[in-house]
């Protein structure tokens, strides 16, 4: 089962190129600072832009880095069941410990044609399988009746939840039982997401807070709620400046500030306008990752 603070890494850029040094430094220091998994070419790692031979690269140099000290859940979706196929095969190769498919963007399939989608994924490899439901980027939301269809299958073992909806995680765990992981995609309702029976978050601010987001779940496994409250308090106006324009561009010009990559971006992701800098720096200060 995965559970606690779950970075959904960024993929530094240098040169227009991956920088491979940054990259796993950032993967190395996630480490040292407690987080309990990592997650390579997700949204937050800018999957999207991202070419095949990048995409298994940054895979490869994070279970490089990575490989039994905390489990590496790998970024393998993709809108055609062949391609996501085929990158959760090269992930399973590379050694991780899962693979996140998000539901199929653009296409729109049915829920009938999510459950093929997800079924030929699930065939074709030996991995667990956490199914990453986006509505907001996707334009599909999978239903807890056809995500409990799937969950029928061996390899599909959890969920990483961005509905907003915090209805959702009870309705699923009701529906399908304790057993399946349910994550949280959303900074700002990881505790809700917890207290509904959610078992973790997948996270865009332990990118920079690394220690204070796993600090939050450790605090929620030992039912020390005191230090709960402090620390959602401390990391929420954090959690919001990093989405003041589209992600992950706040996130990477936070890390550029603690001096862990340039803050560069692919398009059609741009650079933050001088307000937004403006706030993610005083939203860094207030949480104590800045002098």
């Amino acid at each position: 089962m995965f559970t606690g603070s779950i970075t959904a890494l960024i993929t530094p850029f240098r040169g227009g190129a991956v920088d491979e040094k940054a990259f796993q430094d950032l993967v190395q220091w996630q480490i040292d600072e407690g987080t309990h998994a990592v997650v390579p070419c997700g949204t937050t790692g800018e999957s999207p832009v991202l070419s095949h031979e990048e995409h298994n690269r940054v895979i490869e140099l994070c279970i490089e880095v990575a490989k039994e000290k905390i489990p590496v859940i790998t970024g393998t979706g993709s809108n055609s069941t062949e391609e996501a196929i085929a990158l959760t095969q090269h992930a399973a190769k590379a050694g991780a410990d899962a693979a996140l498919v998000v539901t199929p963007y653009y296409n729109k399939p049915s829920q009938a044609g999510m459950i093929a989608h997800f079924t030929a994924i699930a065939d074709a490899v030996e991995l667990p399988i956490i199914i990453y439901n986006i509505p907001p980027r996707s334009v599909v939301d999978m239903s807890v009746e056809t995500m409990a269809k799937l969950a029928e299958h061996p390899n599909i073992v959890g969920v990483k939840d961005a509905t907003g909806d915090l209805a959702r995680p009870l309705a699923s765990r009701i529906e399908i039982g304790r057993e399946f992981c349910l994550l949280s995609g959303d900074d700002d309702t990881a505790v809700a997401f917890l207290a509904q029976g959610g078992f973790g978050c997948i996270s865009v601010s332990s990118n920079v807070a690394p220690r204070l987001n796993a600090e939050l779940h450790d605090a929620w496994r030992n039912e020390r709620y005191d230090d709960v409250w402090r620390l959602r308090d401390i990391l929420q106006p954090l959690n919001q400046a990093l989405f003041c324009e589209p992600n992950p561009a706040p996130v990477k010009f936070a890390c550029s500030l603690i001096g862990k990559c340039l803050p560069d971006t692919r398009p059609p992701m741009v650079p933050l306008t001088t307000p937004a800098m403006a706030k993610v720096e005083e939203a860094m200060r207030g949480a104590g990752l800045l002098d």
